[in-house]
């Protein structure tokens, strides 16, 4: 189950087509006609709250027509898909996430040492997508093209920087790729349901591994 969705901004024209299944970073939600905008809208609400009631697994694009009063054709043609759909919905909060990780207070956002910025960067992914846990999972089925979305890109963009302010040694984006990979939504709740790791085991792994690649880490000095 997920909690409860922040009110949806409605963009303002719109230009068809449908959804992009990569999630979106700020600034590159869709612009809407008026009328557009509030079908997206009611469409959205509703999928959030079925989701929220149901879990999202259980929720059709036909429940979500019906909740909203329209025809299930008027849903495929706003979002394309489920997926779509699904990728709308992750947009929204994943364009939270990104607001406090690039303008939010330290240690997430900027203020901080970049060893704090990658140690807050990685709880708040983790718990992030826990909390979402079932948009997640189904959004990033296809890990090829998750990791050709524009907000992979945007977090792989910040870790970069992060390393490069604390002068990690060796080729900084393979080594984001790497980090990155420890914090994959699919890797992260095998670790949480399946070997019954806690979240905080998980954070301490993931800050483990910062100490490593930031030379911080007592275990690695001679």
């Amino acid at each position: 189950m997920t909690e409860p969705f922040a009110p949806f901004p409605a963009p303002e024209d719109d230009q068809g087509g449908p959804t992009d299944l990569a999630l979106r970073p700020p600034g590159e939600t869709p612009q809407l006609r008026a009328d557009a905008a509030r079908n997206r809208t009611r469409l959205l609400e509703v999928a959030a709250r079925l989701a929220a009631e149901r879990g999202i697994a259980n929720v059709t694009m036909e429940d979500i027509a019906c909740g909203a009063g329209v025809g299930k054709g008027t849903v495929f043609r706003r979002f394309g898909d489920r997926t779509g759909l699904l990728v709308e919905l992750l947009s929204h909060y994943e364009q939270q996430l990104q607001a406090a990780f690039v303008s939010g207070p330290p240690p997430l956002g900027p203020g901080a040492p970049p060893q704090e910025r990658l140690y807050a960067f990685g709880s708040a992914v983790i718990r992030h997508e826990h909390t979402h846990r079932d948009f997640y999972l189904e959004a990033h089925i296809e890990p090829g093209r998750r990791r050709t979305g524009p907000a992979y890109r945007f977090r792989l963009a910040h870790v970069c920087m992060l390393l490069r302010e604390a002068r990690v040694d060796g080729d900084t984006e393979l080594v984001a790729h790497l980090l990155l990979g420890y914090l994959e939504t699919v890797l992260v709740d095998h670790l949480l349901t399946a070997r019954g790791m806690s979240l905080e085991r998980v954070e301490a792994g993931w800050r483990d591994l910062i100490d490593r690649y930031t030379g911080r880490c007592p275990r690695c000095t001679g």
